[in-house]
């Protein structure tokens, strides 16, 4: 790699080795086990046995012959090991590839068929599925196991961890690697992280450590986070960042992959023990956890910051939820995705007051853009934009595609260059750099990306999503007491979600006498049952109408289907695969 100066080189670890040096004693990572006999095993590592641990796995990750530049998977559960690991990674300038289990085993071979992994780091259940399903197979050169046993590691032709380190003690100084940190430029690939699937294809999206150093930066500054805080960290990306800001990472007992089926006493437990003044949940956990603590009467006195994005989270599992902080403490909500984030924030006492401008089909305030970030609005289309220029913008208070611009913004997909090509527009030098630091460099572009989702600025450049892209419904039908043609999915379902029988609704596009028309499905409420009459249906359905033709926005919404249970992305909870019911309502349609 040809030299650089140190201004335009970067690497995530410099701040753990930073607090190992400053605060070695001090925690940095504890992972809470619950025993059978429902009591609590905590294990411990401080940011000094952190940083060691990293060095020796990094010197030995290269003895192995895993090195700078190769990229290897890491599906390994949240443990001492797993940040150990993924430091040791980005200290030895190795690509951590990282991947949603709960994608399924479809996506997740063809995420490794796409990175082509040159290691396959993982528990040894992953080795298992590794091995009936193929994934990297024609790529991976180098197999570690995580736990399990040595006679284990062996018949899969690899090595553990254990046996790869008292290796690493032996090897001769003059083959170990420095202590050294592998330092990369701002524009080179340090991680490959792929989306989850709920919304499309997974597509790997491609950071740097000048992102990972933007989202430090926004974490600290527009967040407040400070050197000593104690974070309860349900999300393993999140977790990464607790020692990168010199804040504690607490582990709770639970499937990261699954954050529905955690158990609420669990993380209650690791709170109170460790006294977090930090929690980032998503918006299934603010759910659980807010129906736990009015079951329980349970208060969270020790949190200051609560920290939700993935989704977003109902505006009652908020305000349930909030019943167990102190006066005075929010949920910062956060939008953004894998490719940017974070872009706004909006704290939860200001979004309660949105309430009736979301019920009346208004969209969901995701608050003003962070530091750095520019979001723009622009027209919606399926086409290319090859490059940015100001006439796109569109005024405030227009629906159309969002877009955004920062230096946590990543610049493309992984070998997707369809993608990339789709998601991405060029934009003139700004002069900074992809860490928010002025740059020199000439003639530097930087990078939009398009969303996919749609939303509108008002004139207090406040942004408000109104659904994603692909959901919205454009309406054919010849009927002219409609004057909407164009639906999008969070303002009409807001608004029929105001029924006091139902849960939730999802607008999908049907044919029906050949024309495309909008069509709502409806999850009733826990516990509601309408009679199987045809009467008593119909009934309910009039009274949807008869919500709809309040609005604008659903006045032509006249056709309805009951669904008992929507299908829903394993990780949030919350995203509606649209694309499932939008098939299942066509066929009860076509049928009927």
């Amino acid at each position: 790699m040809p030299l650089m100066d140190v201004e335009h080189q970067a690497n995530i670890c410099r701040h753990l080795k930073r607090a190992a040096k400053e605060t070695p004693e001090s925690l940095a990572v504890a992972v809470q086990k619950r025993l059978l006999t429902g009591k609590y095993r905590y294990q411990e590592l401080s940011f000094g046995e952190l940083d060691a641990d990293s060095d020796r796995i990094a010197r030995a990750l290269a003895g192995y012959g895993i090195a700078r530049g190769m990229k290897a998977v890491l599906m390994v559960t949240p443990s001492l090991d797993f940040f150990a690991l993924t430091f040791a990674l980005f200290k030895a300038g190795v690509i951590p590839i990282l991947v949603d289990p709960g994608m399924g085993i479809k996506n997740l071979k063809q995420c490794f068929a796409e990175a082509e992994p040159d290691a396959f780091i993982g528990i040894p259940k992953a080795h298992i599925a590794r091995c009936l399903f193929g994934w990297g197979k024609p790529s991976v050169r180098r197999l570690l196991t995580v736990g399990g046993s040595e006679l284990f590691a062996r018949a899969l032709g690899g090595i553990s961890l254990k046996a790869l380190l008292k290796a690493g003690a032996q090897t001769p100084a003059v083959y170990r690697v420095s202590n050294e940190m592998a330092l990369l430029g701002n524009d080179e690939m340090a991680a490959i992280l792929f989306t989850s699937g709920s919304t499309g294809t997974p597509k790997g999206v491609v950071y740097t450590h000048a992102m990972f150093e933007a989202q430090i930066n926004v974490l600290r500054n527009d967040y407040g986070i400070v050197l000593g805080e104690r974070d309860l960290a349900t999300f393993p990306l999140f977790s990464l960042f607790g020692p990168a800001l010199g804040m504690a990472s607490i582990v709770p007992d639970m499937d990261a992959s699954k954050p529905i089926t955690a158990n609420p006493a669990n993380l209650f437990a690791a709170i109170e023990q460790y006294q977090c003044s930090n929690m980032f949940v998503n918006p299934a956990l603010i759910e659980r956890l807010g129906q736990a603590g009015v079951a329980l009467s349970h208060t969270l006195p020790s949190i200051r910051r609560v920290i939700s994005a993935g989704a977003p989270a109902t505006i009652s599992s908020i305000a349930r939820f909030s019943k167990m902080l102190n006066d005075g403490v929010e949920v910062l909500n956060s939008y953004g995705a894998t490719e940017s984030l974070p872009l706004t924030m909006i704290g939860s006492e200001q979004l309660l007051n949105t309430t009736d401008v979301t019920d009346s089909g208004g969209g969901i305030c995701v608050g003003k853009p962070v530091d750095g970030v520019d979001v723009a609005i622009i027209a919606i289309t399926e086409d290319s934009i090859p490059a940015w220029d100001e006439a796109l913008r569109l005024p405030a208070n227009t629906v159309g595609e969002i877009v955004v611009k920062g230096p946590m913004v990543s610049s493309g997909y992984y070998r997707r260059a369809s993608a990339t090509e789709h998601a991405k527009i060029l934009d003139s030098y700004t002069g900074t750099n992809d860490a928010g630091a002025s740059d020199t460099s000439p003639n530097k572009p930087s990078v939009r990306h398009r969303m996919g989702d749609l939303g509108y600025l008002d004139l207090h450049g406040q942004l408000w999503m109104c659904g994603r892209k692909a959901h919205r419904v454009e309406a054919n039908r010849v009927d002219s007491k409609y004057d909407e043609h164009s639906y999008f999915s969070i303002p009409c379902e807001r608004i029929f979600n105001t029924h006091p029988k139902v849960k939730r609704t999802a607008l999908v596009s049907v044919e029906i006498k050949g024309e495309t028309v909008p069509l709502l499905c409806v999850e009733l409420e826990k516990g509601i049952k309408l009679e199987q009459s045809e009467l008593a249906i119909n009934s309910f359905y009039d009274e949807l109408k008869a919500i709809g033709a309040k609005h604008r926005q659903t006045a032509g919404i006249v056709d309805f289907l009951i669904h008992p249970d929507f299908p829903v992305d394993i990780r949030h909870n919350a995203k509606i695969f649209r694309e499932k019911l939008a098939v299942w309502a066509q066929h009860k349609k076509g049928t009927r």
